[in-house]
């Protein structure tokens, strides 16, 4: 079974990393000669292969966990699928469904290329220049706190010189933090499942390797956060909150968590971590849920979620944070399907999101009441 599983997922990924290129931006000129259309012209077909990928990924993905909590898979075939899909990955097409990449690019070009603050000035005040005609927030300043500019910094001094190596430089700082997250998860819980729920969640993978969003790297200093609090290192634990808050604001959200754990030590209590952890992972969601009052729930801002659940080891919460991951990525279908966002896309994106949980939410309830009745009579 499990070398199956290792055959799936690195099919899969090529299969992915493939399709990606379907979606090329007819206006990115970097990237013309793998232009052909398909995505645009043939909405139907690439809802289903997207549709088809995605919910095989997740099968292979629950077997895969299931094996590992059989301990049928070990650690060193975890690594080997981390490793080899991640190197697959990597080279798919960033903005097959979400062009944050570009933002990130356009961002770096304001701020270290053109000198200005991008707080202030907007990609589109710069008339004639090439990113104009595929960055979709031009009309934007900068989306994201200091932390993440300085960081963009890096890839951007390194390879503005040409503008694919550079996006793809974009990727690999990302995929960085993402390997640091899994490194830090296997050395807090030494287990095999920790690592293989997160790192192989579908995703992570998608939101990570193929979108290239910096929420990983937001997580992986709210996790790093966490553990030197844990090791008593009190400043350097504020230091790496402060971090993670100047990358996306959302960690914020984690402050009462740091209450809780600093009161407990001031009267000298146990601190029970795992409730530590469910905590965050509540907080997290208040935030995640909350995310439609400034746009939408975007399937990526789960990533702040999925990381701290995966710490909880709670079988429940693992499967219905993987079916809602699940449901998350099948968020995408109605736009690529419709090609707008609105009238209908709107509700059918609800549905898809919230429509399988309430199912689920009332078999377990059937499930509970005929149990319930079962041991009255």
């Amino acid at each position: 079974m499990s070398r199956f599983l290792f055959a799936a997922f690195i099919l899969t990924s090529i299969l992915l990393t493939i399709f990606s290129y379907a979606f090329v931006d007819p206006n990115l000129s970097y990237l013309s000669s793998l232009y052909t259309g398909f995505s645009l012209h043939n909405r139907p077909s690439a809802s289903l292969i997207f549709i088809f990928i995605v919910s095989f990924l997740y099968l292979i993905y629950f077997l895969f966990v299931r094996e590992a909590h059989k301990k049928n898979i070990h650690l060193g075939t975890v690594k080997k699928v981390i490793f080899i899909t991640a190197a697959l990955l990597f080279f798919s097409y960033p903005a097959m469904v979400s062009y944050d990449i570009f933002n990130y690019t356009t961002t770096a070009k304001v701020l270290f290329g053109f000198l200005e603050n991008p707080y202030i000035v907007m990609p589109i005040e710069f008339s004639g220049q090439e990113f104009l005609n595929y960055t979709h927030a031009a009309n934007k300043t900068a989306l994201y706190a200091p932390f993440w500019l300085v960081l963009t910094g890096i890839p951007y001094f390194l390879l503005s010189w040409n503008f694919i190596l550079m996006m793809f430089g974009f990727k690999l700082l990302v995929v960085l933090f993402y390997l640091l997250t899994l490194y830090i998860l296997w050395k807090e819980s030494k287990d095999v499942i920790t690592v293989a729920f997160f790192g192989l969640n579908p995703l992570v993978l998608f939101e990570t390797f193929v979108g290239g969003h910096n929420d990983i790297v937001m997580v992986f200093f709210a996790l790093l956060s966490l553990i030197l609090l844990k090791e008593r290192k009190l400043f350097f634990s504020m230091g790496s909150l402060v971090l993670s808050v100047l990358i996306k604001f959302a960690t914020l959200f984690l402050f009462p968590v740091y209450i809780y754990i600093l009161w407990q030590k001031i009267r000298k209590k146990a601190i029970k971590w795992e409730k530590v952890y469910i905590l965050s992972a509540i907080l997290m969601s208040i935030i995640f849920f909350l995310s439609p009052i400034r746009e939408e729930i975007y399937p990526w801002y789960f990533i702040w979620v999925l990381i701290f659940v995966t710490l909880t080891k709670n079988t429940k919460l693992y499967l219905l944070s993987g079916i809602f991951s699940f449901c998350l990525l099948l968020r995408y279908v109605p736009y690529m399907y419709l090609g707008n966002h609105f009238g209908l896309t709107p509700y059918i994106k609800i549905g898809i999101t919230f429509g399988p949980l309430f199912l689920l939410a009332g078999l377990f309830t059937y499930l509970s009441l005929a149990s319930g009745r079962k041991l009255i009579k």
